[in-house]
Order: C-alpha cells, then structure tokens, then sequence
C-alpha cells in the first residue's frame, strides 16, 4: 500500500501519482507459475490486484482472471496470457493499475510517491534521486540513490532532517548535519 507524507504525519493511502483515476504501479511481473500463464507478482500492491480489476501491462489492458497465493507474494493470471511462454515474455515489466479515489491533501502535504524520483540537495549541493520510501521501525525514510556513488542516504521524514519539499520542481533540500554528514 502507498502512503502520504505530511510535514507532521505519514498516512498510509494506495498509489503512486496525485491524480485520481491515474495508472499506479501495482507490481511487477515475477517469474511464471504452473504451465497455464500465472506468474508470482514481485513488489505487489495486492490492494490493487483484485480478481476481475484491470491492468495494463506491456501496454495493452488486461482482466486478472486468477488470483491465488498471499497478499506478500500473489500470483495472477491475465485474460490473454493462457500459457508459461505468454507469462515468461511479461516477466519483468509493470503491472499497472487503477488506484482507487483519493482524501484531498491538507497543505504542506505531499503523497509519498511524488517525492519517489524527486532529486535531494544539502543547500545547493546536488546529493542524489529519491529511490523509494522504507518505513524502517522507527520512522518512514526517504531511501536516496547518491549521485556521486557510494552508500544509499537514508533520510527520516521529519522535520529536522527535511528542511523543504517543491514537489512541483522534483526537488527536497535537507540537512545533511542533522543526519551526522559533513555538508
């Protein structure tokens, strides 16, 4: 499941853009499953990999006519895929799906997906992309991909360690001191 970040909160919400009715990503195609076109689903939003809903894959729609296996590890079947050849040629691509409608933000609120790929900063120095968002025991954490190599950045998502977020411009300035990282 999705989830939205506040400046004060992280709420957990289904999807991956802000717009409602848009195209999330609900997982991707795994390795095939049995001979009759199922596969396990890798990375799933089993919320939105319902028997009967919708998704498109490799560009075409297509109606999930099997669901079997747990809600960590499901495995589907797609209307048009009826063998493990057809399954094996998915193998790696984007689910995709309809998520469902969404509560309207309060301001200074974003949804975690639309800081997922934003580009992070320490002031003006350029640090690296926003991977994805863990949530770690103790807190939800921007996972930040470095520009220049090294270790992934692990950012809490609280005030301290996040000084601004312009989701309009991709862009999230933190201090990277608070985070115990000469700047």
């Amino acid at each position: 499941m999705g989830s939205a970040w506040s400046s004060t909160s992280w709420t957990s919400l289904a999807g991956e853009f802000s717009a409602p009715g848009s195209w999330t990503v609900a997982g991707i195609v795994g390795r095939p499953h049995g001979l009759d076109g199922s596969f396990y689903v890798g990375l799933a939003d089993a919320e939105l990999l319902a028997l009967g809903a919708t998704v498109t894959v490799g560009g075409l729609e297509r109606e999930i006519v099997r669901r079997a296996g747990t809600q960590a590890r499901p495995i589907l079947r797609l209307a048009g895929c009826e063998d493990r050849d057809g399954a094996e040629a998915l193998r790696g691509q984007e689910l995709r799906a309809s998520p469902p409608a969404r509560t309207p933000l309060g301001p200074d609120e974003w949804w975690a997906e639309e800081l997922e790929g934003a580009r992070v900063f320490d002031g003006e120095r350029e640090l690296g992309i926003v991977r994805r968002l863990l949530a770690l025991p103790s807190c939800e954490c921007l996972e930040v991909a470095r520009t220049q190599g090294g270790a992934d950045l692990l950012v809490p998502l609280v005030r301290d360690a996040i000084r601004t977020v312009d989701v309009s411009a991709r862009r999230i300035d933190i201090d990277l001191r608070f985070l115990g990282e000469a700047s």
